[in-house]
């Protein structure tokens, strides 16, 4: 890489990392691009001609967490591991994701308002395929591994069990633990496996 190449790199790099931490820090709206590019320690227009636009900045932030995400989740989808394992190590990995990475939820809420179809295109691109899962769990319903469930249900049952509790996290924080962080750490590493376990016995075949 040359010198000026390396240059470049390294400053789009310092830029999506002052974006996090403006982004989670204000959100989507309440950030400016004016704090980030003081946070990245350049002027506004170098940022502009890095990125043209708030929405194309929190665009690639947001792809670049989940580049860290995707392919670990689209290699546990396609492993040979059995299904309930599956879901345990899929909570596990996700909630450590979500926790290490609040703007996803973030990005979620804010392009579920702005542009749904963004959403499944991004996802798409970087070779998420659920009917891949769809289709494993039509197969244990065949075997009677599972009670007859639609698939689509469980796939939400168990992405929803593992983000709200993050995406609430300001509520729970003041009415339910008090502004006490530490309990509620430990409440989400208790989630990594009360989750699992709900849902495996919820749909284990008795």
């Amino acid at each position: 890489m040359s010198e000026m190449a390396e240059k470049n790199s390294n400053t789009e790099q310092n830029i999506l990392e002052a974006a996090k931490v403006v982004f989670v820090a204000k959100g989507m709206d309440g950030a400016r691009m004016q704090e980030i590019a003081d946070k990245a320690g350049i002027n506004k227009a170098l940022l502009h001609y890095y990125f043209r636009s708030k929405d194309k900045l929190f665009e690639a932030v947001f792809v670049e967490i989940l580049s860290k995400l995707i392919p670990d989740i689209s290699e546990l989808l396609l492993s040979e591991l059995p299904l309930f394992e599956k879901i345990r190590k899929f909570t596990q990995h996700y909630i450590d994701t979500i926790r290490e990475n609040p703007l996803i939820p973030v990005f979620i809420l804010h392009e579920l308002n702005r542009e749904p179809e963004g959403i499944a295109r991004t996802f798409k691109s970087m070779g998420i395929q659920p009917q891949i899962f769809i289709d494993e769990i039509k197969r244990e319903i065949e075997k009677g591994t599972i009670v007859p469930i639609d698939p689509l249900h469980l796939i939400v049952n168990l992405l929803s069990m593992c983000i709200f509790p993050i995406v609430a996290q300001p509520i729970m924080q003041h009415l339910i633990f008090e502004e006490n962080g530490e309990a509620y750490s430990a409440f989400l590493e208790q989630r990594k496996k009360e989750v699992p376990e709900f849902i495996i016995n919820s749909i284990r075949k008795k």
